[in-house]
């Protein structure tokens, strides 16, 4: 038998580090290959980390709480065939007969090997007391005590100073998501570090709704998926972008760089926070490709499932509030883009067309964008080219 370390996954240069959220096993239970042992949390996504191989979890490093980089060591596994009952017996046994032996040897090796894992307060207990039999799982409880204890007074002291000052109610106090930090850092970063303004128009939403029921269930038959509204707007937003390419960009220093390629970001809402993955190249999509790709985003974000590298980049970011019931907003701008489209809930609201009243399915439409680059000549024109767009799709047959 021999020991298996549990690795930090390969996190991409743009992730710094991780945070140790939750430990599935404790020390001594058999894990499967390819069992979930631990999750950890970035700023973008909660990853999963499997056992590499079957055995018995033996050490954790890492406690819940615990910044960790890539590649870094989380804990260890003897690795066993768990199929042979008989070597697991063995190994229990084994420790069980080191920790409860009165043979000194036994003990000081054992925790000579373990030692270094404990609190410098540990390590000097046993030094002064290498005399006495020493119980390693005492020494380890005893660790695991004082931690909850301090995280216990802690959080008594924060309530403490919390009913002291307010003087009024008890507060539940909870950390932060390594996710929601990172979200607040950066519309923070947005609102500080761009000249963001937001124009407004509305789009006509009929034509979009018809071509929806005329052909919704001949899509579905032939490529298994609903049509939905967000394909449409992704069309929309690409024809716009490649009108007004100082939209398609973003400013590195004193340069302007322009992008080449067609990357949409599509914000979608998990129990955690919002997340914003990419349709890749989307201007070679097709609509079905499209609607295909965001329901395996929202599928894999509800099951902690997404990749990291699906979250990266982007050049332009399609929201919808309307899903929540949003009549009108303001969408903050996902740096280094230049510009965000927020859409919105469809309301039946009297028009005035060609000087009669009519009651139509509107759409109010958001467009935030950096100043700095963006003119207002060009986000007004960028936003009328996309509500024309939606009211006359044909536009994208003819390029115009």
């Amino acid at each position: 038998m021999k020991k298996i370390n549990i690795l930090v996954p390969d996190l991409p240069e743009s992730v710094s580090d991780a945070t140790v959220v939750k430990w599935h096993k404790k020390i001594g239970d058999t894990v499967n290959r390819d069992d979930n042992i631990v999750d950890i949390e970035t700023d973008k996504v909660t990853l999963e980390v499997s056992s590499p191989c079957d055995g018995i979890l033996k050490l954790i490093l890492e406690e819940e709480g615990k910044i960790v980089k890539s590649r870094q060591i989380l804990g260890e596994i003897k690795n066993v065939n768990i199929i042979n009952n008989n070597i697991l017996e063995e190994e229990n046994n084994s420790l069980n007969r080191i920790n409860n032996s009165t043979n000194k040897e036994e003990q000081e090796y054992l925790l000579e090997k373990k030692e270094k894992y404990l609190t410098p307060s540990l390590r000097r207990l046993i030094k002064i007391d290498k005399n006495n039999t020493t119980n390693l799982e005492k020494i380890v409880k005893t660790q695991e005590n004082i931690s909850n204890n301090n995280l216990l007074n802690s959080n008594t002291l924060n309530l403490n100073e919390d009913n002291q000052k307010e003087n009024k109610k008890f507060e539940n106090r909870v950390k932060m998501t390594r996710l929601r930090q990172r979200i607040a850092e950066r519309l923070l970063d947005s609102k500080n570090n761009t000249a963001m303004l937001t124009t407004f128009n509305e789009v006509n939403m009929r034509e979009i709704i018809l071509l929806r029921k005329k052909y919704g269930q001949d899509f579905e038959k032939k490529y298994g998926i609903r049509i939905g509204f967000m394909s449409f707007f992704v069309k929309a937003v690409i024809q716009g972008l490649k009108n007004f390419p100082e939209i398609n960009a973003y400013i590195d220093k004193t340069d302007i760089v322009f992008y080449k390629n067609f990357d949409i970001s599509i914000a979608i809402s998990t129990p955690r926070g919002l997340i914003t993955p990419v349709l890749r190249n989307a201007d070679k999509m097709s609509m079905s490709e499209i609607e295909k790709k965001i329901k395996e985003f929202s599928d894999k974000s509800i099951q902690n499932k997404i990749n990291i590298k699906e979250l990266i980049g982007g050049n332009f970011t399609i929201t919808n509030g309307g899903v929540f019931g949003s009549l009108i907003s303001t969408p903050i701008i996902n740096p280094p883009q230049t510009a965000i489209l927020g859409m919105h809930m469809i309301q039946e609201r009297p028009v005035a067309v060609n000087g009669e009243i009519k009651i139509l399915p509107m759409m109010y439409l958001a467009l935030s964008y950096d100043h700095r680059l963006i003119d207002g000549k060009e986000s007004v024109g960028f936003l009328v080219n996309i509500k024309n767009t939606l009211e006359d799709f044909t536009r994208i047959l003819i390029d115009i």
